[in-house]
């Protein structure tokens, strides 16, 4: 008897372990933004679950309030955040109808540049070169973080020096002629940028910590996500790419290719990574 209860009860446990499993989403759908960092995450992502037999819907965003709002709501399974600081407000006010899963990359890094010919390697020392360079930052559009924070840095370190917006594009023109001039220049730029892989410039210290230190990428999901589907789970926590491969691809892009183009580029290039990924995620 106490054979047959213990068989029975072994059955029965592998019974709803296969309506679990059979419960567990086959569509996956992952929210992005149309952005050069977080769109070749969610793409590789995108490939790696559809390699795994999921299917996968990717829908993009206009900016992180729309995107935290349909995760949030449930009308996607997961997005790439950073969490820690560029959307901390969405997050805070978030986070109690959301999950981390796992980090997806790591290193955005962001802050005021020079050309790496230019002698100065710190904010503090901007004051000394400001005629050098009409005593203008050069800038993107007003509204992006960025911008706050580096006129934070004027602030802060009593710069003597205007912020000038304007356009990525533009700052990228100006960038780009002065260093062909070997002229000076002060700007801003990030990484992972293809930018920040084809210009040689320096990142001056900041040891006023207005810029923040190197931050992650989450991927992020409605809450029980994780419990309800643990093989996509398990599929996804497997996906890392490396910050400076994120910046490759954005070369790449930047070259000629599509998101597309260079998503599938870097794929064939790294199939013993993904491999590697396989085997972690159980399949």
């Amino acid at each position: 008897m106490h054979k047959l209860l213990k068989g029975l009860a072994v059955s029965l446990m592998c019974l709803f372990a296969s309506f679990s499993h059979a419960a567990e989403k086959t569509t996956i759908k992952i929210g992005s933004l149309p952005w050069e960092d977080v769109m070749p995450i969610s793409e590789i992502t995108q490939k790696f679950l559809e390699k795994q037999g999921f299917t996968v819907e990717l829908t993009t965003f206009p900016d992180w309030g729309i995107g935290f709002a349909a995760l949030a709501r449930g009308d996607v399974d997961l997005m790439v955040l950073h969490i820690n600081n560029i959307t901390a407000d969405y997050w805070k006010k978030n986070y109690q109808r959301l999950e981390k899963v796992s980090v997806a990359s790591h290193g955005l890094h962001q802050g005021i540049v020079v050309p790496d010919y230019m002698p100065i390697k710190s904010i503090e020392e901007l004051n000394s070169i400001k005629d050098q360079v009409g005593g203008k930052i050069i800038g993107i559009e007003s509204g992006a973080g960025l911008m706050q924070q580096t006129a934070d840095a004027i602030k802060q370190y009593n710069l003597q020096y205007t912020l000038v917006d304007g356009s990525t594009a533009a700052m990228v023109a100006q960038l780009q002629s002065a260093i062909e001039r070997k002229a000076p220049i002060v700007t801003m730029l990030w990484q992972p940028s293809w930018m920040d892989m084809k210009f040689k410039v320096r990142y001056l210290e900041d040891p006023k910590g207005v810029f923040p230190a190197p931050q992650s990428y989450y991927w992020i999901a409605k809450k029980g996500f994780s419990n309800d589907n643990a093989r996509a789970r398990e599929a996804v926590a497997s996906v890392f790419v490396p910050l400076d491969d994120i910046t490759a691809i954005n070369l790449s892009i930047n070259d000629g290719m599509s998101m597309e183009q260079a998503v599938q580029k870097w794929w064939d290039a790294n199939t013993k990574l993904i491999n590697q990924w396989a085997v972690m995620s159980g399949k």
